[in-house]
């Protein structure tokens, strides 16, 4: 910003000019302030632990019953009944991959669970040289699982450990919506119809395309599974009860962290368009927009590593209502933003004592907020208010 630099015999008049320019910015400052929200306090918070001792857990769902489903990076899925007692399920499918960011990743109802019972993971299959992220589901009842079944696969197969994505979401119309990462040194795949990495995905809860998916052709290749194009490698995926909007969250490189309004059919500019740079710090792209891509709702840069997140809707925290809260895992914080229309009133860490690489959120049946951490030597966290 260019600076001019004022002189003037009559001090007294220049000084008085400058209070009142100062109080008018502080009038200002202040309007701005009621007027966008900063103001805003969290509310204060209780956190105590639900459970603890969980080995690398990814992802949480709660039962009607308000028991939990945890599960592991390594195979196991946990269920944590109403008196917080523990039982560990290892009967899954036989062909997890778990090296680097693999394993066992997302777990989901479905949306009629009391009726078919059925769970839904996500994980990592494959080996080293050709590996994919996979849906499965199975019956869980009488606190066992039965009956696993493969029924969706991303393609193409890649030779990279990482970049799995693999968040789940029942949409409001009953489609299953699944995040694929771009599988790291696969990027470019993230703007071609004829691969799946990088996208949304949309699919029946049996694993079939289905036909309004906006580029559906019914050749059964990968463009009728598409729902959006131009990811990374989004982790958080969350619908808002009341707009039944969608939002997405994902992980840039080195800054570019991202939140996405999602709409059918857009192209949200991975690797075309991004605040990011390489971990080497070279520039990724020289375009910071680009016809017919969508920019974010909210960046972060430098990076925050955004997991999850849950767009709050409860009677526990009213001040909070319609407000996003991420996990991160870079930060290893909390992060509270609220954003009405396209503008963005809060974006900040909050609840010091949370200061622990995040993993998951979820809004219990309570209307309480429950956070895994991330790592060996986990747990599972409840925020109520003070």
């Amino acid at each position: 910003m260019l600076k001019r630099q004022f002189s003037d015999s009559k001090g007294y008049a220049i000084g008085a000019m400058r209070r009142t320019l100062m109080s008018a910015s502080i009038l200002l400052l202040a309007t701005l302030t009621t007027t966008f929200g900063l103001a805003a306090q969290f509310p204060a918070v209780k956190i105590e632990p639900v459970v603890t001792d969980l080995e690398s857990p990814w992802g949480l769902t709660q039962l009607p019953d308000s028991s939990w489903l945890i599960t592991e990076k390594n195979g196991k899925i946990v269920h944590i009944n109403a008196l917080q007692e523990r039982t560990e399920h290892d009967n899954l499918p036989a062909d997890i991959f778990v090296p680097g960011q693999g394993g066992l990743l997302d777990i989901e109802l479905h949306p009629q669970f009391d009726r078919n019972q059925f769970v839904y993971i996500s994980y990592a299959a494959g080996d080293v040289e050709a590996n994919r992220l996979t849906i499965a589901r199975a019956k869980f009842s009488n606190n066992r699982f039965d009956d696993w079944q493969v029924i969706f696969a991303v393609s193409p197969d890649k030779d990279t450990p990482v970049h799995y994505a693999g968040r789940l979401l029942f949409a409001p119309d009953g489609a299953l919506l699944i995040t694929s990462g771009d599988g790291f040194d696969y990027r470019e795949h993230a703007q071609r119809k004829d691969s799946m990495l990088g996208k949304v995905l949309r699919i029946s809860d049996w694993g079939e395309a289905l036909s309004d998916n906006p580029f559906y052709t019914g050749d059964g290749g990968a463009q009728d599974f598409i729902y959006t194009l131009g990811h990374r490698n989004p982790q958080g995926l969350v619908v808002d009860s009341v707009s039944q909007t969608i939002y997405l969250n994902e992980h840039g490189p080195a800054g570019g962290d991202e939140i996405n309004r999602l709409s059918p059919g857009t192209n949200y500019g991975w690797p075309v368009v991004t605040d990011g740079k390489d971990y080497s710090g070279a520039n990724i792209s020289p375009f910071s927009d680009y016809p017919n891509m969508t920019l974010p709702l909210v960046n972060w840069t430098p990076s925050i590593a955004p997991s999850s997140m849950v767009l709050y809707r409860g009677d526990l925290f009213p001040q909070l209502n319609g407000d996003f809260l991420v996990t991160a895992l870079k930060t290893q914080r909390l992060h509270w933003v609220r954003v009405v229309g396209n503008e963005i009133l809060i974006d900040h860490p909050v609840v010091d004592s949370l200061q622990a690489r995040l993993r998951d959120i979820h809004v219990g049946n309570d209307g309480a907020v429950y956070i895994l951490t991330n790592g060996e030597n986990a747990s599972l966290l409840k925020m109520t208010p003070q």
